[in-house]
């Protein structure tokens, strides 16, 4: 027992000292006192480092998509468009023309109001459009649709004064073949 007290008496002894030796230091000591200290002189002529841009360039600079190439391009465009088609397909001006467009009576008047109808359309699609991509290529679109519905051969445009007109070509006469005449398909031997 005298040897748990003495352990005890020691431990106790110890924390009493190391309780003390915090309250030694002053609360502020000043390790630097006499000596001058460095302090750097800022140049109002020479920058820090090179000049940054703006918060806002830099969040415009990456927040625009990396190209993947050129297949991931046109896929991403095509997803965009058919995602665009699907929102105006259900537009009530655009079934409306399509309607319209539908009961033409005529050939000709049929192609006149399917033109009024991919304007309305790709009007409805462009506007819905966010980015430059995809204006373009609905703009591509519409001139493809309404190209398909151009028939120069049918009703050709006039031509301008002074430019000559180009000629169809003529069909070439076939020579005549002998239908009726059998052909031996037999080897000959001799």
């Amino acid at each position: 027992m005298k040897r748990y007290g003495l352990v005890i008496s020691a431990a106790l002894i110890g924390i009493a000292f190391t309780l003390r030796g915090q309250e030694a230091a002053p609360p502020t000591v000043d390790l630097y006192e006499g000596q001058k200290q460095f302090e750097p002189m800022p140049s109002p002529e020479l920058p820090n480092g090179p000049e940054l841009p703006d918060i806002s360039k830099l969040d415009e600079n990456f927040s625009k998509p990396r190209s993947l190439g050129k297949q991931a391009d046109d896929a991403r465009i095509h997803i965009e468009w058919r995602q665009l088609k699907n929102q105006t397909v259900n537009d009530p001006a655009v079934q409306a023309a399509k309607a319209f467009a539908q009961a033409a009576r005529t050939d000709l008047e049929k192609r006149n109001r399917l033109r009024d109808y991919y304007n309305i359309y790709y009007e409805r699609m462009s506007a819905l459009a966010t980015t430059p991509e995809i204006k373009l290529a609905l703009q591509a679109l519409k001139t493809s649709h309404q190209g398909i519905l151009d028939q120069p051969r049918v009703r050709p445009s006039p031509t301008p004064e002074g430019a000559t007109p180009t000629p169809t070509p003529s069909r070439t006469p076939k020579k005549p073949t002998d239908k009726h005449k059998k052909k031996d398909k037999r080897k000959k031997v001799f």
